[in-house]
């Protein structure tokens, strides 16, 4: 299997110990690769690999989120579980038929929950730490 050229070239890669920054970091990177893969000057390759690469992000959330040890409030889990399942529809349809206009709503998707992500509760960051981000917060 071949790589497209960014393969391997990560920027700001999170310090280990914060689940939170690492799933939103992990969610960022795989928005730039599918944007990146989107240029005229990229292969079909570079776009479908890009992709595959989300979806097994989105496989992982998923099995993650079917654990019996998840500590989420039943409608978040809910909420996530058909948002994967719409990852998985949406993947199966751009591999079917790739398109790169149509992973825009994957990179929608992953920007905006990386962002929520990115974003620290009020509650949980100390005072004058909590970024001025308007992203929403899917953390429990």
């Amino acid at each position: 299997m071949s790589y497209p050229p960014f393969q391997g070239s990560y920027s700001n890669i999170p310090a280990g110990g914060n689940p939170r920054q690492t799933e939103a970091w992990a969610l960022t990177e795989a928005a730039r690769r599918m944007a990146d893969s989107q240029r005229p000057d990229a292969s079909p390759e570079d776009f479908l690999i890009a992709v595959r690469l989300n979806w097994r992000l989105w496989t992982i959330f998923q099995s993650e989120l079917a654990s019996p040890e998840t500590t989420l409030p039943l409608e978040l889990l809910q909420n996530m579980l058909s948002l994967c399942n719409f990852i998985d529809k949406t993947t199966v349809d751009i591999i079917a038929d790739p398109q790169p206009e149509k992973a825009g709503i994957l990179i929608t998707i992953n920007s905006n929950i990386a962002a929520g992500l990115f974003n620290i509760p009020a509650e949980a960051a100390p005072a004058g730490d909590v970024p001025e981000s308007g992203g929403a917060d899917f953390s429990a």
